[in-house]
C-alpha cells in the first residue's frame, strides 16, 4: 500500500479504540493496574503496534503476520472485557460500547488481511 498508515480507517479506528479503552480502564480499582489493567492496555496498543508495523513492510507475506496479531490481540483484548464487564469494572453500556468498537476493528482487520491476501494470491 502507498498510503501512510495514519491515513488508514483501520489506524484510525484502533486509535479511537486505545483511547477508548483508556478512559474505561481508568476506573479499575488500583489493585487492578498490574493485571487486568495493564494487560488490556498492552493488548489495545499492540493492535495499534501491529497495524503500523505491517504497514511498512514492502510485500504482502512480510505484512500479514503483523495484521494477523493485531487480529489475535482484538479477541484477547474482547476476552478481558468480558473480564472486567463479570467484575462489574465497568457498566453494561460501557461494554457495549466498546465490544462494538472492538467489532469493528476485527472486521477491519479482517478485511485488510483478506485484501493482502488477494495481492499475494495474485503473484
Amino acid at each position: 500500500m502507498n498510503r501512510e498508515y495514519t491515513e488508514l480507517a483501520i489506524w484510525m479506528e484502533g486509535r479511537k479504540l486505545v483511547n477508548l479503552t483508556y478512559i474505561l480502564t481508568a476506573n479499575f480499582p488500583k489493585e487492578e493496574l498490574l493485571a487486568l489493567t495493564g494487560q488490556i492496555r498492552k493488548m489495545v496498543t499492540s493492535v495499534s503496534f501491529n497495524i503500523t508495523e505491517g504497514s511498512r513492510r514492502l510485500n504482502p507475506e512480510d505484512t500479514l503476520p503483523f495484521l494477523q496479531i493485531a487480529g489475535k490481540s482484538l479477541y484477547k483484548l474482547e476476552t478481558q472485557f468480558h473480564l472486567a464487564s463479570d467484575q462489574q469494572y465497568i457498566s453494561k453500556e460501557d461494554f457495549k460500547i466498546i465490544n462494538q468498537k472492538i467489532l469493528l476493528c476485527k472486521k477491519l482487520v479482517s478485511g485488510f488481511i483478506n485484501c493482502y491476501k488477494l495481492i499475494e494470491n495474485e503473484k
